[in-house]
């Protein structure tokens, strides 16, 4: 409960975003576990929290193109990570980093 308080508090700026990766693969759809050294790197998210946007030449805002709760494609390397529990994983992009929206 309480990492799901600081979250909340957490404001990323400018164009940065919040992302909480998925969880990986444990499974087969046969149900045979998979070592880790064999689970594939997670590359999806869900949007958590965003920043306000960057700003343009003349200082304006420039609007995110995502919002909280969507589902996005991520690189391979990048980020910086955040900890506030030790279930879930947390990540800071750029909004420039982010490869795709997932719908």
């Amino acid at each position: 409960m309480a990492a799901s308080a600081a979250i909340k508090r957490l404001v990323p700026l400018f164009d940065r975003v919040l992302i909480r990766k998925a969880d990986p693969v444990t499974t087969t759809k046969g149900g045979i576990m998979l070592p880790e050294t064999s689970r594939g790197k997670v590359l999806k998210g869900t949007v958590v929290a965003i920043g306000p946007g960057s700003r343009n030449q003349q200082g304006d805002h420039i609007p995110p193109s995502i919002k909280v709760g969507d589902n996005v494609l991520l690189p391979e390397y990048g980020g910086t990570r955040v900890e506030f529990d030790e279930n879930n994983e947390y990540h800071l992009f750029r909004e420039s980093d982010i490869l795709a929206k997932v719908e």
